[in-house]
């Protein structure tokens, strides 16, 4: 019933932000007055009656925090890594006769929350294990983490804040500096959790799914209207999680499983990786039964009642086809692999980022050599392994885009290779971006990503050049993602009476420029 209770709130949460976002900042009405009031109503009487103040209720209101620096604190418990396997098989021998519960492992950054007197009290990323940063501004600005709960005496508790592939993707779209964006949703997720602004955190849609109670007991220096007896959870860590979930925490997906269904549960888990929206890189076992796993002990590196299973990656062997050196507007030029294409988690790869030239080094790469790629967590291409390791691949010591001498740096124990030429084409699209800008000549048609490709195609050197882009009509329409359409939007808001302006309905034409 309580579990019913949390999805109804979560349910008129969302209705309810919805109809304040639209009639405020989108001057429309999408429910009456009435209903808006009705469904306020029956929030706040849930949440009296649950104790439970979901992130996002518009019965509250948080404010934003900023401070200079985020400070560290030592955790109470140190948080040690799991051990790892790659065999189903293994996997059910760990489990013996033992229950357990498979869940997602998620791949984001672990946060250790704190609540006293049903209230958040204090959170603090993973860190090293031993030492985190307290992010406590940040996490009341996680999407679905509950700002006051039910429980009354002083809870502890792990889980991972993550983002999804979908805020993830809209985030990046929003940044035209091809160079700045995110990599990848973990990176993302832990510059937004590490925020000296949760303003900044509360824009980035972070997510916390809780994987784990630490510990859940009354404080002796509680006031006796806040005195609560610690929880009876039978000695089963799915009560722990029961539990959770009727304070209101989103608890990361499991399955209970045995020797019998461990492998089906797997398989199960792994059919769904591709369209999981949530980024994970495995899943984790746990015995169900917590005083077994307790009496396991640990060992310097692990604990022994719970394990991690990481996916058998999918492997293709090919040919490496060229290597394609990519300069950036920082002057870091990137290796790019080129190979016959291969079929990988149900996707055609041609091309895997080399990273750096200690990687292009270790593989001992050469144009011709046999290579073994993988999708790392399914999603991202890489070279596994250089089966011919011939070694000959060039490194080039001019820059790809201006011809300018490039050289190798070593920063932290990696070799880069970086144009040395100040005046680079590459180096100029930020430059080129602030004129194109709306304090500036105020040309919509031109994003940073299109003016890279023009700079990196030697269309642009001086800014009058962005005024003469026919010269290079056809190059234009036959670059890869352009077209007639792209040319006449770039030229038309370039053009001097175009600047500022989207192209017309009725234009069929090129500007006169």
């Amino acid at each position: 019933m309580e579990q019913n209770n949390i999805l109804r709130m979560k349910e008129l949460i969302i209705k309810l932000l919805e109809a304040s976002r639209a009639y405020y900042a989108e001057d429309r009405e999408i429910m009456s007055n009435y209903e808006y009031d009705r469904l306020y109503d029956e929030l706040e009487a849930l949440e009296k009656e649950t104790g439970t103040v979901l992130a996002g209720s518009p019965t509250i209101t948080v404010g934003y925090e900023a401070v200079d620096e985020l400070p560290k604190e030592r955790h109470e418990r140190p948080m040690l890594s799991l051990g790892k396997t790659k065999s189903r098989e293994e996997l059910r021998d760990w489990l013996g006769n033992q229950k357990g519960l498979l869940s997602w492992k998620l791949d984001g950054l672990t946060v250790v929350l704190t609540y006293r007197d049903g209230t958040l009290f204090k959170a603090v990323t993973r860190g090293n294990g031993e030492i985190g940063e307290v992010i406590t501004p940040n996490a009341k600005v996680f999407v679905n983490i509950p700002l006051v709960i039910p429980f009354k005496g002083e809870l502890v508790l792990r889980g991972e804040a993550v983002i999804s592939y979908a805020d993830f993707e809209k985030i990046n779209e929003k940044i035209e500096d091809v160079d700045a964006r995110y990599k990848n949703p973990r990176n993302l997720c832990s510059g937004s959790v590490r925020q000296l602004s949760s303003e900044i955190t509360a824009q980035r849609n972070v997510r916390f799914y809780a994987f784990a109670l630490v510990s859940a007991r009354d404080t002796a220096e509680a006031d006796s209207q806040f005195r609560q007896e610690t929880p009876d959870f039978g000695n089963s860590k799915k009560k722990q999680f029961e539990f959770l979930a009727a304070q209101g925490f989103d608890v990361v997906e499991y399955r209970e499983v045995d020797t019998q269904n461990v492998e089906e549960a797997v398989s199960d888990f792994e059919d769904r990786i591709r369209t999981f929206p949530i980024p994970s890189d495995g899943l984790v076992l746990i015995y169900d039964d917590i005083a077994y796993g307790l009496s396991l002990g640990t060992t310097a590196k692990f604990p022994r009642d719970s394990i991690a299973f990481k996916w058998e990656d999918e492997t293709a062997e090919t040919t490496l086809l060229e290597m394609e050196w990519s300069a950036s507007r920082t002057g870091l030029i990137n290796p790019v692999a080129i190979f016959e294409p291969v079929q990988l988690e149900g996707t055609t790869v041609s091309r895997a980022s080399v990273h750096n030239v200690s990687i292009v080094k270790s593989l001992e790469l050469g144009i011709g050599d046999r290579i073994t790629v993988f999708k790392a967590n399914m999603i991202i291409p890489q070279i596994a392994e250089n089966l011919t390791r011939s070694g000959t691949l060039p490194i080039p010591d001019t820059c790809p885009v201006c011809g300018g001498n490039a050289e190798i740096r070593q920063v932290n124990d990696v070799q880069s290779l970086y144009c040395t030429n100040p005046d680079c084409d590459a180096k100029k699209v930020k430059a080129f971006s602030l004129f194109v800008s709306r304090d500036a000549l105020n040309i919509d048609g031109l994003s940073e990503a299109t003016l890279e490709k023009f700079l990196g195609r030697g269309f642009l050197h001086r800014f009058a050049d962005l005024f003469h882009l026919d010269r290079y009509r056809d190059e234009i329409i036959a670059m890869e993602g352009f077209g007639e359409k792209s040319w006449q939007n770039a030229t038309w808001a370039a053009s001097p009476i175009g600047a500022g302006t989207a192209l017309p309905p009725a234009w069929s034409g090129a500007p006169a420029l």
